[in-house]
């Protein structure tokens, strides 16, 4: 088959070409992949939920087909809409009022919800079961063109798999090859069978005859994991890194280990009959934009006018954003000269700040140990959101140390200033599928002390490009991990000459999707 044969549906929860469209790292991998498969020729579309709101950020936006299916015994019409990227990416949106507007809460917009620990991915797995079943009708009724391959993203899209596979309706999708991409494991969607408004009985009631085996979790028996599914009814699967796909097929160990989480047998079964492969995500670097370079005291005015700005948007001030501008206010710039400059970015939750917050051999924190070391030397910038846990923890790392700054939100101008003014990039991820922070911090020239694991081990390579920790205990990784960025603070005070090396090897690293798609082609959809 030659790539302009190759005809790509790709089934996504997220895709940052489009206006608020971005969550996380999927959206990233959904805006790059489709353009660098049509650079090679390939022809490529890509689907998505309006989740009530998307398709009204786009101006030049054209309804092409109403589909109408049954979800939860109701009758249900969803417009799909087209519009074409700045990439020349054809993107379709789906949107029922009649359905999305029953997970409104006034002006809010939101791509995933936050259920109740009783009722986990509620909310979310109906979403997405809804979206799956207009999905397989539009494909049935020829709504999105010609397709060759049905390319699927983590579990928010494995329900069309199992209409594939099991709904009478939709046989006709078996002709179409499949592939899942596993972007993170650990979450994997599960939903009781049924006995739940949130469940497969109530979603598809026209679902008479299906393998329980096949979509069943391996712990809880009586609940339905779309993860899983996806993995055994895929024509072939993938992982976003090489060094994630060997990880996965071990069972986990947390937090000492992060493994197949539960799928280890799924994944050992798929690697054995050849469908399990690891392709690395790439990074777009023609994206990269030349950010001005800002001494400290201009990156002080930055960021009190920036969090002034978040503060603004809200009916209340958060305490996290009156604590900043306070540690902005009152910081004396004096007593940093030329600070050396550590940057962390990304969701604030337990994979990517267990390690800075959990406690070492001599019972402090990475953290507190990182800081108390370049006290008067540097400072330590976070920007990003998350968990409750970890977001207390720190702003209270805040109070705590003068040299910390907590930015307590996102802002893809602040992103790109700290990848292009920060010096040293702290990544200690417990597990990082591919991870893209690191890859952006080096297109930039700042090096990276990550933990090696997942995509970090695949891009980063110890005292050449960054810095990688590793560790057999915990408490190993933790002490490592300090042992490292001291060192790499160290270096780039006494020793320019390795220091700037460094750099120059990071920034000449290069991951660019045109190696990962020719990969997709070879290995995959041929």
């Amino acid at each position: 088959m030659k790539a302009k044969d190759i005809k790509v549906l790709m089934v996504a929860s997220e895709n940052d070409a489009l206006p608020k469209g971005k969550v996380g790292g999927i959206a990233d991998v959904i805006r790059d992949l489709p353009a660098a498969l049509l650079n090679q020729n390939c022809d490529v579309s890509v689907v998505m939920p309006s989740y009530g709101f998307l398709h009204k950020e786009l101006s030049n936006l054209k309804s092409v087909k109403n589909i109408k299916f049954l979800f939860s015994n109701l009758m249900y019409e969803a417009v799909c809409y087209r519009h074409i990227d700045s990439s020349g990416v054809v993107n379709f949106i789906i949107d029922c009022p009649d359905f999305y507007t029953g997970f409104s809460s006034g002006d809010e917009k939101k791509i995933y919800c936050d259920d109740p620990p009783d009722a986990p991915f509620a909310t979310d797995a109906t979403k997405f079961a809804f979206f799956s079943r207009a999905v397989a009708e539009g494909i049935k009724n020829k709504v999105f063109g010609e397709i060759t391959t049905i390319h699927l993203h983590d579990w928010h899209t494995a329900f069309l798999l199992i209409l594939r596979e099991f709904h009478q309706d939709y046989n006709e999708l078996k002709k179409y090859q499949t592939v899942f991409t596993i972007h993170n494991l650990a979450f994997q969607g599960i939903r009781p069978f049924q006995g739940h408004s949130s469940s497969l009985k109530e979603w598809y009631p026209d679902l008479f005859k299906f393998d329980r085996a096949l979509l069943a979790d391996a712990r809880w028996q009586d609940c339905i994991n779309p993860m899983a599914a996806g993995i055994r009814l895929a024509d072939a699967v993938n992982t976003v890194s090489p060094t994630y796909a060997k990880e996965i097929l071990k069972p986990s160990n947390p937090p000492l280990y992060y493994g197949g989480d539960g799928l280890e047998s799924d994944l050992l079964n798929v690697q054995k009959k050849g469908k399990l492969f690891g392709i690395l995500n790439g990074c777009d670097y023609k994206l990269k934009r030349q950010m001005p370079v800002y001494n400290f005291s201009l990156l002080l005015k930055y960021f009190k006018n920036l969090v002034q700005g978040w503060a603004a948007e809200s009916d209340y001030l958060k305490i996290s954003h009156y604590f900043t501008l306070g540690k902005l206010n009152s910081i004396n710039i004096n007593d940093y000269k030329n600070p050396v400059i550590l940057t962390s970015i990304g969701r604030v939750v337990e994979q990517k700040f267990y390690l800075l917050k959990a406690k070492g051999l001599n019972n402090f924190t990475a953290m507190q140990r990182i800081l108390k070391a370049i006290k008067g030397r540097g400072v330590y910038i976070v920007l990003g959101t998350g968990s409750k846990e970890y977001e207390r923890f720190l702003i209270e790392m805040s109070l705590n140390y003068e040299n910390f700054i907590f930015l307590n939100g996102y802002s893809n101008e602040c992103s790109d200033i700290l990848y292009a003014n920060g010096h040293l990039f702290l990544m200690p991820s417990s597990y990082e599928p591919c991870g893209i922070s690191q890859l952006y911090a080096m297109r930039e020239g700042q090096p990276c002390v990550v933990h090696g694991v997942g995509g970090l081990n695949d891009t980063v390579k110890d005292n050449k490009n960054g810095f990688v920790f590793y560790g057999n205990t915990v408490e190993d990784k933790i002490d490592n991990f300090v042992d490292k960025c001291i060192a790499a603070v160290d270096m780039k005070e006494n020793n320019v000459l390795k220091w700037n090396n460094i750099c120059s090897s990071a920034q000449k690293t290069k991951f660019t999707w045109d190696k990962s798609v020719k990969e997709y082609i070879e290995k995959i959809y041929r």
